[in-house]
Formats: C-alpha cells, sequence, structure tokens
C-alpha cells in the first residue's frame, strides 16, 4: 500500500473547498505585494484562537514552536503552522529587532530541511524581512542545510539571529520554526515573549484600525542575499575549520582512514546528505561511509509509517521509541520500518549504522554483531533486535552512545593542567554520565530539559570567563554550586534524546571577535565524525566497549528507561477531531504531571517533609517502594525523584498531549516497572494526598513552577551586549 497517498488522500478528503479554493493572499506570487490583513479576516480565519494556541506553545516549548500543518493547503488556519501564522510571527520578530537595533544594517539567516511547505515559509520568511530592511542569507537555490549550520553562522558571522523550519524527528505532518538569537541558540520563554506580544499588538491595530499592511518584497530581491552564502560555500568551509580544531583532528581522521570496515550513515529524510558528504570529502575521509537515503523525502522514505486500526499512523523518527505488538510484546516500530534485516543483509558483522534525523542535529547508534554475544548484551543493558539466526542488531540509547563518545573523547584529549573540565547535561539523561564525570573529575552541570538549557549554561560560564572572573560559579538546576576556576573547558554538552556537542579545545571565535566554549546547538555531524573515530579505535563490538567503560569506572547506574505516554493520535487527518483529542490529551497530561509537580513544589515550599511525600507515594501506588526516596524536585520542565538507587523523572512534553518518564539506575525492570506506573498514572489526588495539600495549592503550582524556573534561568545570567559589525562578506 502506498502510504503517502494514503496520508495525501485523507488530508484532500478532509479540507473544506472553502479552504482550498482561497489561499488568503497568493505566497506563491514572486512579485512584490501587499496583504491587508482585515478584521473580517481575522474573524473569518479564528486567528486569535489560532494565536491563543501559539502563544501557550511559545512560553513552554523545548523546541521550536511546533504543530502540525495541512500539507497540501498550507494556509489552513485550523491547523498551528500555516502561512498566515508563519506571516504574522515573521513580521513580529523583524520588528521587534527593528526596535531593538534602530537604524543598523540587520543581517539574519533562514535556513530549513525537506518538511512539506519548508521552502513556502522560507519564502514567506525571507521577502517579509526583505520588505523591512533586514538582509536575509538564504543557502545557494534555497537548497537544505542542517540545525546546526544555520546555528553556527549565527554566531560566526556575528548575524542578529536565524530562522529555522523543522520539526526536529516528529511525524511528518508537523513543522515548525526554531528562532535562533546571535548567539545561535534557540528562544529561551523570555525571547519568545517579546515576539508573541508583538503579533498580540499587531492583532490589536487590527480590531482598532479595521486592518493591518504587511509587505512582502519580491523573491529575487536584492537583500535576499544567496550570493553571500556561495561564497561562504554555504558554511562548509567554516565549519570545517571548527572540526579540524577540535573531532576532526589529524588523530582521529587517520583512525577513521586506516578503518578496513565501511561506517554506514543512514540520513533519514535525506537532508544530511546535502551537506554532511560534502564536509566528509573535504576532510578526505567520504570513501571510508556507505549511506542510505540520501534522496531528500517529507514523506522520510516511509520510515515511520504504519497502519494502525485500519488507519494511517505516524510513529515519527525517534529511533528508541518502544511499542507493542497485539500480542503484548515490545518492539521498535520506527527501527521495523528501517527495514534493516533486508538493506543490510550483504553487511559484514559489526558493521555499524549512525541515523540521524531530517535536521540532523540527532544520532542514533546501531550496530550488527554476532547472535552468540547475545548475553554480552543482555548484561550491557544494550536493546536488540534479532535480524536472522545468526546476527542481531543492537540498538544502542543515546545514553549508552554518548557515554561511549565522552568517554573516548576524554581519553584522547591533551589536557591544559591550568583548565577545570566540565559537562552539561539535561536531568533526563543518564545518571550513569554524573557517575562517569565523577570518576574523573569533570565537573558536572545539570539542567531542564532542552538543548538551548545546555546553551544557555555555557553561554552564563562565558559571560564570566571573559571577564576574567578568578573562580567562574554556576548553580544547576538542582541548586547546586559548579565552581570551574578561571580556566574552565566544556568536554561534552547533550541529552538522552540523541542531542550532542562536543566543548571547544581552544575558544571558538566569531568573525567580529566573540567567543564561546561550545557551539549552541547539537550536531550530528560533529557526532558522526567523534562516533566514526572511537568506532575505529576499538577493537571489540560498541557493546563490550560500553561494558568496559562501566566496569573500569564503577558505574552503578547502568540501565536506563523512557517512556513516552501519547493520549492521541497525532496522525489524525480531520483537524477538529484532532484538536479536540489533542485538548482532552493536554488535560491528561496536566493532571498527571500537576500530582507530582505540587509535591515538588510544596516540598520547596516548606509545606510537606519528605516523609509526607513518601507517605503519599506509597499510599498512591502500594505496588512500589518508596522508602529510598532522597528528595522530590521540580528541575525546570519536570519533577525528579531521586532515590538512593535510582532516579524517576515525570515531564509534560513541552510541544504535545504527551507525558514522558524517564527512570535510570542499576535494575532495569524496576526502572521499567517505576517510569511505566508513574507516567500512565491518571493524577487523581487521594484522601492521603490532600491531607497534607490543599487543592488551592495544587492549582495554583503549575504557575508558581514558572517563576522558580524563571529564577533560576535568570541567575548570572549572560548579559553580553550584542553590537552589529560592519559585515565584509
Amino acid at each position: 500500500m502506498n502510504l503517502e497517498k494514503m496520508l495525501m488522500d485523507s488530508v484532500e478528503n478532509n479540507t473544506p473547498n472553502s479552504i482550498k479554493e482561497d489561499k488568503i493572499f497568493n505566497y506563491n506570487d514572486k512579485n512584490s505585494f501587499t496583504f491587508k490583513l482585515t478584521k473580517e479576516l481575522v474573524e473569518k480565519l479564528n486567528l486569535k484562537s489560532w494565536f491563543a494556541g501559539y502563544k501557550k506553545e511559545a512560553m513552554v516549548s523545548t523546541a521550536g514552536i511546533r504543530g502540525p500543518q495541512n500539507i497540501l493547503y498550507p494556509h489552513d488556519t485550523r491547523f498551528p503552522i500555516n502561512t498566515i501564522g508563519i506571516t504574522l510571527a515573521t513580521l513580529a520578530k523583524a520588528l521587534v529587532l527593528k526596535e531593538k537595533y534602530p537604524n543598523q544594517n540587520l543581517v539574519k539567516l533562514v535556513g530549513c530541511e525537506v518538511r512539506y511547505n519548508s521552502k513556502t515559509y522560507l519564502d514567506i520568511i525571507a521577502r517579509i524581512q526583505a520588505a523591512l530592511g533586514i538582509r536575509t542569507l538564504t543557502p545557494t537555490n534555497r537548497q537544505t542545510i542542517p540545525i546546526w549550520l544555520a546555528s553556527f553562522l549565527a554566531f560566526k558571522l556575528d548575524l542578529v539571529g536565524a530562522e529555522y523550519i523543522t520539526s526536529s524527528h516528529g511525524i511528518s505532518v508537523k513543522n515548525a520554526t526554531k528562532d535562533l538569537n546571535n548567539q545561535g541558540s534557540q528562544f529561551l520563554p523570555n525571547e519568545s515573549v517579546e515576539f508573541v506580544n508583538k503579533i498580540e499588538e499587531i492583532l490589536s491595530i487590527v480590531d482598532e484600525k479595521g486592518f493591518y499592511e504587511i509587505n512582502f518584497s519580491s523573491s529575487d530581491n536584492e537583500l535576499i542575499d544567496e550570493k553571500a552564502m556561495e561564497k561562504l560555500n554555504n558554511g562548509i568551509d567554516l565549519y570545517c575549520e571548527y572540526l579540524q580544531s577540535g573531532v576532526a583532528n589529524k588523530k582521529n581522521i587517520e583512525a577513521i582512514k586506516s578503518f578496513k570496515n565501511k561506517i554506514v550513515i543512514d540520513s533519514v529524510g535525506g537532508c544530511a546528505y546535502n551537506s554532511l558528504s560534502k564536509i566528509l570529502e573535504k576532510l578526505n575521509i567520504d570513501d571510508n561511509f556507505v549511506w542510505l537515503n540520501k534522496e531528500e523525502d517529507p514523506f522520510f522514505h516511509s520510515i515511520g509509517k504504519d497502519i494502525k486500526n485500519n488507519s494511517f499512523y505516524d510513529w515519527s523518527l525517534d529511533v528508541t521509541v518502544l511499542a507493542k505488538d497485539k500480542d503484548g510484546k515490545e518492539y521498535f516500530p520506527v527501527v521495523k520500518s528501517l527495514d534493516y534485516g533486508e538493506k543490510l543483509k550483504s553487511y559484514p558483522i559489526n558493521t555499524v549504522v549512525l541515523i540521524t534525523d531530517p535536521d540532523h542535529d540527532r544520532l542514533n547508534i546501531v550496530q550488527i554483531v554476532s547472535s552468540s554475544k547475545k548475553e554480552a548484551i543482555k548484561k550491557a543493558g544494550v536493546d536488540f533486535v534479532e535480524l536472522d539466526n545468526e546476527r542481531i542488531l543492537c540498538v544502542f540509547s543515546a545514553n549508552q552512545s554518548f557515554l561511549m563518545i565522552m568517554d573516548f573523547w576524554n581519553e584522547s584529549l591533551e589536557k591544559n593542567a591550568s583548565s577545570k573540565y566540565f559537562m552539561i547535561k539535561t536531568t533526563a539523561s543518564s545518571k550513569s554520565w554524573d557517575e562517569w564525570a565523577k570518576s574523573k573529575n569533570i565537573e558536572i552541570i545539570n539542567t531542564p530539559v532542552g538543548f538551548k538549557e545546555i546553551a544557555g549554561a555555557v553561554k552564563k560560564i562565558e559571560a564570566q570567563y571573559e571577564k576574567n572572573t578568578e573562580n567562574i560559579t554556576i548553580y544547576d538546576v538542582f541548586n547546586k554550586k559548579v565552581e570551574l576556576g578561571s580556566n574552565p573547558r566544556m568536554i561534552f554538552g547533550g541529552e538522552e534524546s540523541g542531542g550532542m556537542i562536543i566543548g571547544a579545545i581552544e575558544p571558538i571565535k566569531s568573525l567580529n571577535g566573540r567567543i564561546a566554549l561550545a557551539m549552541r546547538e547539537k550536531s550530528a555531524t560533529e557526532a558522526i565524525i567523534v562516533a566514526s573515530a572511537l568506532i575505529s579505535s576499538i577493537n571489540t563490538t560498541l557493546v563490550e566497549h560500553l561494558q568496559k567503560i562501566y566496569d573500569e569506572n564503577n558505574i552503578i547506574s547502568r540501565y536506563d528507561t523512557r517512556v513516552d505516554i501519547a493520549y492521541y493520535n497525532e496522525s489524525e487527518p480531520d483537524i477538529d477531531k484532532l484538536k479536540e483529542a489533542k485538548v482532552l490529551g493536554e488535560a491528561k497530561r496536566t493532571q498527571n504531571d500537576i500530582f507530582y509537580l505540587a509535591l515538588a513544589m510544596a516540598k520547596l515550599d516548606n509545606k510537606v517533609t519528605l516523609e509526607n511525600i513518601k507517605e503519599i507515594l506509597s499510599t498512591t501506588f502500594s505496588q512500589l517502594d518508596f522508602s529510598k526516596l532522597n528528595d522530590v524536585l521540580f528541575v525546570g520542565d519536570g519533577t525528579y525523584l531521586d532515590f538512593e538507587d535510582k532516579f524517576v523523572e515525570i515531564r509534560p512534553s513541552g510541544t504535545d498531549a504527551k507525558t514522558k518518564a524517564y527512570a535510570g539506575g542499576f535494575d532495569k525492570e524496576l526502572l521499567i516497572n517505576f517510569a511505566d506506573t508513574l507516567g500512565n498514572y491518571s493524577g487523581e489526588l487521594n484522601e492521603t494526598y490532600t491531607k497534607y495539600i490543599e487543592k488551592e495549592y495544587v492549582e495554583s503550582c503549575k504557575e508558581n513552577s514558572f517563576k522558580v524556573y524563571d529564577k533560576f534561568s535568570t541567575k548570572d545570567e549572560d548579559k553580553r551586549e550584542f553590537k552589529i559589525p560592519n559585515y565584509v562578506f
């Protein structure tokens, strides 16, 4: 069955003729024009309702303001992502910049990956900015680039910011804009507030005046600048220089060159190939790799796609997603759709596949190993799929892959004796990373989930570094004070969902002289280079190498699990049903979240003791043991239960009606039980709960948690002033 046709037909059948026939404005018109947003249009398109949802998403989103779109009719404002919404958001962001930097030469970059309508949105963004006098760099011929390259260039070229169109590894019908500031970092909520307030102001003007005129330049306006990017080879040369000063050093490149087996790169969606193939060629190691799925495809080569209950279903592109078949047996639906049993049939035992996603920022690693290694695989806690009687496909979690990568990089790095080394991780990432760092005398900084939080921590450190602070300090999200001396260096930054960066050996400099201790966005290219060097430098399987790291560093928390609870079908083609299901799902997600959040907040406010919380949890979950619970903490976007022998974190998705339950420790079955039970709980408050915490407090805890997060986020924040340079490119 043609699954893409099935999806397209469902979208076509569920789009009313009135929407099909009325684009509102002709976004395919390449000439300059003015779009008049009238009060009647605002009412007709229900834009105030759209804006309410957009504003809510902007305040909590961990990775851009994401949502489904009508992939055939992108002007459909019934969906969160649409041409009108992109128009208003772009206009608002541009106006904020012009107010912040009046009468200055503003330069931004806009890029995209392979998703449906991405180039339409790119064109809209570039033309609105050009009409307002903002020079907008776009890749040559508007071709795709990865998110990390947009971020890197925003910093390296000292741009006022960048915008990137992606929904990461989300389902095919989703899209989003990731807003990047002048550092190349994703917007934090306080930055999003500025342009969200400006959208509200524009809608108010429409209410008062009756209309608002939005100008579009022509598509070939001279301020839409492809020539600068062509001159810069789309940033490839600058990025290769950066890599060669770090992970692509001579030793690592020689190791990769001398490796006898081919390493496979699976470019899911195809975006990675366009940039990464050129980088590998420039580094003279392209012959050491073979490719899967290098053609660009917004349907992602049918990967992650399925039929469920006789309807089209999208599992997303998260390789680590677990599901249960009709017999209740767990399996990896995305791995199954990769069809490696067939595609890798001719590849030898021990072949490694490096899998990246459509915006090319995440890395997953799998390896074909002999079936004789099954017991070693189980002992190491690595998930696997049996390809045939002789071959097993090991599916490493990012927690496992990145532990091997950080260990390899640390061992190979010639350290500066005057530097303290640190790493940054999200709370949901493996506790084995903390234990490893402790064994290596590396300082560890924990942040809330989201790579912008990792970038935020790096910038807080840099702000002190630039002032020549004698003893740089930072407080992590556990309120732990971390002291870094005067000349710190970052070893690693990463998150359990597959994103990582390696810190710079020497501070990175922008063209105008700004410095960075690490880049601001996760990069699968950087990860692929260092992972390839690791693979080329060991003479065992990755499973055996992982076990060796556990043993040598006395790591107790060797196992991790994550349970994703989706409260509705994101692939539902009927937008009205989708919205209704999402609202109901969000209510369930919120009730689950509030149950744990109120416990953490009440303890923070000294309303309850740890013993009170143990009593509440033991009464609610009588089948689980809470006697070893040490603390319950709010960690910026979720609740962290710290035990003597494990951790459990429950957090609501920042982008959808989902709950994510993480656990890490030494007993995998126990971890799964805790994560599954706590993650799936309804959130109902029992008598023991209300005996200690009144319902009024529970109802207000979410709002109060935002204040706690804001206090954490702004403490010692980076207040370095950005000055618009005289651009020379």
